[in-house]
């Protein structure tokens, strides 16, 4: 797939919850294989912005296509994997189940097998057999990242996927992001960490008043996120 497709487009994207406004005509086009970093005053919708690009909430006004197609499209949801800042992870099944779960839900051939191999990323695999609420929440949060990404999406989105890892947990996340957008999938996060997103995206968005500014290119050539330094 080229770079110069879009793989998520924006036009004239709005949202208003109740009288306020959180997103005024938001125009952004993403393309395949980029990673762009979220950022933005708490408050600001940056939340919003996410579900409504990875059409978990109907916006209000504008549309959000993926790959050309306006994401009505049913077919088009199994190309896309979000990750919530909340786990939101079923608490009567295992880690593994969650997985398991997962993976069939998306057609994924060999679940048990994705769900294992997951779970060795994660580093988790001692832990299969526990329910969520045995875990920390970084290590919930890890699996709730592995669930995402069980059925090797195209596009990933990722609100907060920082908060609550600790140094081993954003070393993983960090080099994980990197290796998905080696090849032609397009990640794009949310996070309040400047240093991080200009080291590890490609691209720096800004959302502020409900509109959308370029922050600029990453300066990875002048910084590099604590995650890395702790190797």
């Amino acid at each position: 797939m080229s770079i110069s497709i879009a793989s998520i487009e924006m036009r004239g994207l709005s949202k208003a919850l109740g009288d306020r406004l959180i997103l005024d005509g938001v125009d952004v086009r993403l393309h395949c294989g980029e990673c762009v970093a979220l950022t933005g005053d708490n408050g600001c919708g940056k939340t919003t912005l996410l579900r409504c690009m990875a059409a978990q909430m109907r916006p209000t006004g504008g549309e959000v296509c993926w790959f050309g197609k306006n994401v009505i499209d049913a077919a088009l949801k199994r190309r896309i994997g979000m990750v919530s800042h909340e786990s939101r992870l079923d608490p009567h099944l295992t880690i593994r189940e969650n997985l398991i779960f997962a993976g069939r839900m998306c057609s994924v051939s060999r679940p048990g097998l994705r769900a294992d191999h997951w779970l060795d990323v994660c580093g988790m695999s001692a832990r299969a057999d526990h329910r969520p609420k045995q875990l920390s929440r970084g290590m919930c949060q890890r699996i709730s990242i592995a669930r995402s990404l069980i059925h090797e999406p195209e596009i990933v989105v990722l609100d907060e996927p920082f908060s609550g890892l600790d140094a081993f947990g954003t070393k993983w996340l960090h080099n994980l992001l990197r290796e998905r957008t080696a090849g032609e999938r397009t990640v794009v996060f949310s996070t309040h960490d400047p240093l991080c997103a200009e080291s590890l995206a490609g691209r720096v968005l800004h959302l502020a008043d409900g509109r959308l500014q370029e922050a600029g290119l990453a300066a990875t050539a002048r910084y590099s996120c604590p995650a890395n330094e702790a190797a």
